[in-house]
């Protein structure tokens, strides 16, 4: 008898261990199983080659400079020299790479023609690729009915078709060799999408499909591996480099109207996931905090719940969407036009935020920033 209950206390516990453990995670429980209990990438990524794109800035520098520490050979493309040359010193400076193990090579993703060139210069440097890593790419903040069309078609080019043409070009050797891994840093935007990222969010939907057709196409060779990274919020410059109504108008400095990043994620932390993600061979990660997280997990099953809710009133995801939308449109007028509006309900600051870094700008401390999600 005694046993019976033990069995079913450990039945009860185990779902309330689950649960728990969902509220504190900042990935996909799989994710966070593989870290506490799967390969380290310190043994599993030693000696590889790993071609890192957008590796001037954000994700791929962390992930460039954390790759150093574990004995890899390094292949940095964007299209900032000089920013892959401060890369590259810093992979010198806090790695255990010489000169040698690390080859700046200058890329255009939308600049296809010039992708079978670079693909060949490293392996002509290096003799393979083990490991490419497709993180190029930018974000973007503009409403469908304000943004030129010009700046979908640069979002498509750019995420999706040179993605595309640098993974062609990389395949075939892979391929001869029998195996590889082909790491996309994808968002979370396509599982729980976000006002004002409408392009951005259709170019990322366009790579995992992409990317999951390719998984099928090549079953015939189980040692090519695909890692799709679903990060969310992660301290970068994809705000600050995203594209705006039109092509030639870059969203300016958000730090000048108060808007700090102390809310996401760090970028040490997201690439460490990834690191584990590639190290344990899986093939779809999320990588975030709550509510992000949380809303991926329940998103899909959103239209379902509202037909079980006889009245779905906080269900009603269409009025949800547009608040958020007035929200958005209020702060990205506000912080990056600079024009001032009452709607978007204020966050005092001028006392901090615990935890928080200090909140100044150019000129003297912010006292009041709008509300940013």
């Amino acid at each position: 008898m005694d046993g019976e209950l033990w069995l079913w206390a450990l039945c009860a516990l185990l779902p309330a261990l689950w649960l728990l453990s969902l509220f504190f995670a900042d990935s996909d429980l799989r994710l966070l199983w593989a870290e506490w209990m799967g390969r380290r990438p310190e043994w599993e990524l030693t000696d590889m080659v790993v071609w890192v794109t957008g590796a001037s800035s954000g994700i791929g520098e962390e992930l460039a400079v954390q790759l150093s520490k574990l004995g890899v050979s390094l292949v940095l493309s964007a299209r900032r020299v000089q920013e892959l040359e401060r890369v590259k010193r810093r992979c010198l400076e806090n790695g255990s790479l010489r000169e040698k193990d690390i080859l700046v090579l200058p890329l255009d993703l939308t600049d296809t023609n010039s992708h079978e060139t670079a693909t060949k210069a490293v392996l002509q440097e290096f003799g393979k690729i083990d490991i490419l890593v497709n993180n190029g790419g930018k974000g973007q903040r503009s409403l469908v009915l304000e943004a030129n069309l010009d700046v979908f078609r640069e979002l498509i080019n750019l995420n999706y078709l040179g993605t595309v043409s640098l993974t062609k070009c990389v395949l075939p050797h892979m391929i001869e060799r029998k195996q590889g891994k082909i790491v996309t840093v994808n968002s979370i935007v396509i599982i729980a999408p976000l006002a004002l990222t409408s392009g951005y969010c259709a170019s990322k939907h366009a790579l995992q499909g992409f990317f999951s057709t390719l998984q099928r196409e090549l079953i015939n060779y189980p040692e090519i591996t695909f890692c799709n990274v679903y990060p969310g919020p992660v301290q970068s410059n994809i705000v600050k480099n995203a594209l705006t109504e039109e092509l030639t108008k870059i969203a300016p400095n958000p730090m000048k109207g108060g808007l700090y990043q102390y809310y996401k994620m760090p970028t040490s932390r997201c690439v460490r996931l990834m690191l584990i993600s590639m190290a344990n061979n899986l093939k779809e990660v999320w990588i975030s905090g709550h509510p992000h997280l949380l809303g991926a997990y329940i998103w899909p099953f959103i239209p379902v719940m509202k037909c079980l809710m006889k009245n779905g009133a906080w269900l009603r995801t269409g009025k949800v969407g547009e608040a958020r939308k007035e929200n958005y449109r209020d702060l990205f007028l506000e912080l990056f036009l600079e024009v001032q509006t009452p709607k978007a309900p204020l966050l005092l600051l001028d006392q901090g935020i615990p935890g928080g870094p200090p909140l100044l700008e150019e000129g003297g401390p912010v006292h009041a920033t709008r509300s940013w999600d």
